[in-house]
C-alpha cells in the first residue's frame, strides 16, 4: 500500500489536470452515499466530530475520507482539523493508498470553483478578485488561471497582512497579484469574485456586482455561515455543485428565507453542466452565481488521479 504525504500529493494534483478530471467525474457514474457524522466521545459533552465521506466508481475504486474536527485543539497548540483519505480496490477491498486528506480537500475544492468558472464566467473574463486568504483561498487564483486568461488578480482579507502574504505567494508562481483593502471597489471592478471564507455575516453586497460578472461562493458550507447578501441571488442565474447545497449552505438558506431565491430558480448543478444536460451562461450581460459545498465525488476523483500518476 502506498502512503502519499502532503507535498507529494500536491505535486501530483496540478489544476491543469485536476479540473478536467473533476469534469469527467461529474459526467461519469460515481456513487456518493450520505456522509456519516460521529460525535466523540460517546458519553458526556462531545469534544470532537468525525466525518466519514465514502464514494465509489465503476472504474474499480472505492475511497473514504475521514475528517476529525476538534475545536479544543487550539488550546493544545494543535490544528483543529485533521483528515486522511484511504483508497481501496472496489472489487477486492484491498487498500491501495493513504493520502493527506487536507491536500485532497483543498485542491479539489479550488478545482471545483474553476470548473464552475469554466462553464459560467464570460469567456473573456480576465479580472479576478479573491476574498479570503486561507488554505483554499490561496489556491483559487492558480486554479482559475487554468481555465481563464487572467490579466488582473486582487485579493482581500479581513486581516490585510494575510492578503499581502497571499499576493506575494501568487507573484512567486507567476501570477501578477496585488492585495487590496477596499472590498466594494474591488468587487465592482471584477469579472469574477471568488470567496473562500468562514464568514457568518455577508461580505458581498448585490449592488456591487457588475453586469456580466460571476460570483463564486466557496465558504458557507454550513447553515450558520454566509458570504453574500441574499439579494446577490436575486436577478442572478444560480447554479450549485450538487443538490446537497440547498440543505447545507447558509447563503442559499438565507436567500430563500428572504424571498430572494426559490429552489425552482436554481438553474442546475455540476452534474448537469458536465453531462451537457443543462446550459451554462446564456449571454455576456448575465450575472451568474455558483455555490459549492463540496462532495465526496471530488475527493475520489483527486485521490485516484494521485494513485494512477504514481502507479
Amino acid at each position: 500500500m502506498l502512503h502519499v504525504d502532503a507535498q507529494r500529493a500536491e505535486s501530483l494534483l496540478p489544476f491543469e489536470s485536476l479540473v478536467p478530471a473533476l469534469r469527467e467525474a461529474f459526467a461519469s457514474r460515481i456513487s456518493v452515499p450520505p456522509r456519516q457524522i460521529l460525535s466523540l466521545p460517546d458519553e458526556g459533552a462531545p469534544v470532537g466530530t468525525s466525518l466519514l465521506m465514502p464514494a465509489w466508481d465503476d472504474r474499480g475504486y472505492y475511497g473514504v475520507k475521514l475528517v476529525n474536527i476538534f475545536p479544543g485543539n487550539s488550546a493544545r497548540g494543535l490544528p483543529g482539523l485533521h483528515s486522511v483519505y484511504v483508497l481501496f480496490d472496489a472489487n477486492t477491498g484491498v487498500p491501495l493508498a493513504t493520502l493527506d486528506g487536507d491536500v485532497i480537500t483543498s485542491r479539489r475544492t479550488a478545482a471545483a470553483s474553476a470548473l464552475g468558472v469554466s462553464f459560467l464566467a464570460r469567456p473573456d473574463a480576465s479580472r479576478l478578485l479573491v476574498v479570503g486568504a486561507g488554505r483554499v483561498a490561496r489556491l483559487l487564483a492558480p486554479a482559475i488561471a487554468s481555465v481563464r486568461r487572467l490579466e488582473s488578480v486582487k485579493v482581500w482579507n479581513v486581516r490585510p497582512e494575510s492578503a499581502l502574504a497571499c499576493a506575494e505567494r501568487w507573484r512567486g508562481c507567476g501570477i501578477d497579484a496585488v492585495a487590496v483593502t477596499d472590498l466594494e471597489t474591488a468587487v465592482r471592478e471584477a469579472d469574477i469574485v471568488s470567496c473562500a471564507t468562514l464568514a457568518q455575516s455577508p461580505l458581498i453586497q448585490a449592488e456591487w456586482m457588475a453586469p456580466g460578472s460571476h460570483l463564486d461562493l466557496v465558504g458557507s458550507f454550513s447553515p450558520v455561515m454566509t458570504e453574500a447578501a441574499p439579494a446577490c441571488f436575486a436577478q442572478a442565474a444560480v447554479w450549485t455543485d450538487t443538490p446537497e447545497a440547498l440543505r447545507k449552505s447558509g447563503d442559499i438558506l438565507n436567500a430563500i428565507a428572504a424571498g430572494c431565491l426559490r429552489e425552482t430558480d436554481i438553474q442546475g448543478n455540476l452534474y448537469g453542466l458536465c453531462r451537457g444536460e443543462s446550459q451554462g451562461r446564456t449571454s455576456p450581460s448575465q450575472r451568474t452565481l455558483f455555490k459549492a459545498v463540496g462532495n465526496a465525488l471530488e475527493d475520489l476523483a483527486a485521490a485516484r488521479m494521485v494513485y494512477e500518476n504514481l502507479r
